[in-house]
């Protein structure tokens, strides 16, 4: 028998790796005659084990990212030909995929992307009627004034990151977006620092000053999740691993968390994903074919893996998940038609590196947490917000030229 070693995240929702572990790589196992090897790691250990692996020059024929990994380009093969396979079958994927995995200077697919997470907003609908404002905010200066009031009148705070982490680095991308700045144009150049940057930054350090605390500053990428379940914040951005899990574990507080979609910001309403998932196969990959099938025969089981994450693991081929609108507005859990507002998340989840694709540059900008510590320094008033955009902005052009000079970018 043949062997296909995978490495994945530990899923928020359980279900899904009960699922993926013991119902369908077993089933794919035995009808392919191939033992099947799951590792799974958590969040903070992906990227040391990658740069493990590549330094080794083994390990795991089927790698798992969640983001797009293009620093890794060289050292995996071009993922085109489980793209054409998966477009026979099941109709072009989603932007959003090709966007994230697709470097347009090489022509080369380095990576493979079956499913995004979507980002909503998750707030406390009681905090939030108390307020005046009981379906939730629709702009981002909702969040400014009403999350003010709750702090005020309750000493409850909103609870956006601010520190070095996978959902900080979301969430001010996302405010970033919104009010009409990015790092790259579509052709891959640095346009950071902008008048439409200083307003997301001048936004965000109201925000951190008027309506958050100083948590904030030091939290994980699960601070937020537990910081709502335990009610101690009316709002953060989130994927609706928190809302199954207060529902799972029949929290009192499920009752009271509410979603809605990417906030309208001074230019657009816009969000992140909050997870991409990316595969690669290294190029040293022992089972190359193994892995390339896998890929294309889940992409054929899609709708059970959309199931199994209890909706949190959105398709990039939407027609494998024909029946999604219906799905979400039928959730069984209270108050029904809770999940409905993700329906058209294809429309406001964009990738990192928006309004361009993810690239080598993004991916290293994106690591090394530039833009985390440039909306920190401004909001703590370590730099005034234009000492902090001129000092990011310096630092994206270095590491921009650093991969221009690879012939990556």
């Amino acid at each position: 028998a043949k062997t296909l070693k995978i490495l994945q995240w530990s899923h928020f929702v359980p279900a899904y790796d009960k699922w993926f572990d013991n119902t369908y790589t077993k089933a794919w196992g035995e009808k392919n005659d191939t033992q099947v090897i799951i590792d799974h790691v958590g969040i903070p250990a992906i990227n040391s084990r990658a740069a493990a692996e590549v330094s080794a020059q083994q390990g795991h024929d089927l790698f798992m990212f969640l983001w797009p990994a293009p620093t890794y380009e060289t050292q995996v093969i071009d993922h085109k030909e489980i793209y054409e396979e998966c477009e026979r079958k099941h109709g072009k994927p989603i932007d959003l995929a090709v966007k994230s995995t697709y470097n347009p200077k090489t022509k080369k697919y380095f990576g493979f992307s079956d499913s995004f997470v979507p980002d909503p907003v998750n707030y406390r609908i009681d905090l939030w009627t108390e307020a005046g404002m009981p379906a939730g905010p629709t702009h981002w200066e909702d969040v400014l004034k009403v999350g003010r009031k709750i702090r005020e009148q309750r000493n409850i705070p909103v609870g956006i990151g601010m520190s070095a982490e996978l959902d900080t680095a979301m969430a001010m991308r996302t405010m970033l977006y919104a009010y009409g700045g990015s790092v790259q144009d579509t052709d891959g150049r640095v346009i950071l620092d902008s008048k439409h940057t200083l307003e997301a930054v001048k936004f965000a350090t109201a925000l951190y000053k008027e309506a958050m605390t100083p948590e904030v500053m030091a939290g994980d990428a699960s601070s937020n999740n537990r910081a709502l379940l335990a009610g101690k914040i009316s709002l953060c951005l989130n994927a609706i691993s928190t809302t199954r899990a207060a529902e799972n574990d029949h929290l009192p507080i499920a009752d009271q968390l509410r979603l809605t979609k990417a906030l309208q910001g001074a230019v657009r309403a816009i969000g992140l994903e909050h997870v991409m998932d990316c595969y690669v196969i290294w190029k040293f990959a022992e089972n190359k074919d193994g892995a390339k099938k896998f890929l294309a025969d889940y992409i054929d089981s899609y709708e059970e893996g959309f199931k199994a994450s209890q909706y949190y693991n959105f398709p990039c081929f939407s027609s494998t998940v024909p029946d999604l609108e219906k799905l979400l507005a039928h959730d069984p859990h209270q108050p029904l038609g809770k999940y409905k507002v993700l329906t058209d998340a294809t429309k406001w989840a964009t990738n990192v590196g928006y309004p361009g694709y993810a690239n080598a540059a993004v991916d290293e900008i994106f690591n090394t947490w530039v833009l985390n510590t440039m909306f920190a320094k401004a909001a703590s008033g370590t730099l005034s917000p234009e000492q902090a955009i001129k000092e990011a902005d310096k630092k994206c052009r270095a590491i921009l030229a650093k991969w221009h000079a690879k012939n990556l970018v």
